[in-house]
């Protein structure tokens, strides 16, 4: 873990993805995952803008660690069209004990380099990212 005091490197493409997410809406999520052997966070897998929260739930592995950003749309009581950018620590309980660490230990650098997050949330178990809290968090 030689660099998990200050975080990991964060290739080029998460940053590129991710404006693209935000910006263009190419995306209606990103995972990424830190390559261990090469110290860098890279992408695991993206989604299409017409995948649904469910199928992104489903792509979360069982027994390994992710950070994720998901672009979520909803109407506000005014009936108005809105998103916002969640990111999400994917951490459940049958992951490696290192492998958590080193997520935590680079979570805050690696979000830092994602410019328009809005809403965070840490989850060890798919219910406590359900669509029921995500909806509950964007009215916060």
């Amino acid at each position: 873990m030689a660099n998990s005091a200050s975080g990991m490197h964060v290739s080029d493409e998460c940053k590129l993805k991710f404006l693209e997410l935000k910006a263009k809406r190419n995306y209606r999520y990103i995972v990424f995952q830190i390559d261990e052997k090469a110290q860098q966070v890279t992408i695991d897998r993206v989604g299409n803008p017409e995948e649904t929260y469910e199928s992104f739930t489903k792509c979360m592995p069982e027994e390994e660690c992710r950070y994720a950003v998901y672009d979520f749309d909803f109407t506000t009581p005014e009936n108005c069209q809105k998103s916002k950018i969640f990111f999400i620590a994917w951490s459940p309980d049958a992951s490696r004990v290192r492998s958590k660490m080193l997520y935590a230990s680079s979570k805050d650098r690696f979000k830092r380099e994602l410019d328009g997050i809005q809403v965070e949330l840490q989850a060890t178990e798919p219910n406590e990212m359900s669509l029921d809290i995500i909806k509950g968090r964007v009215s916060l």
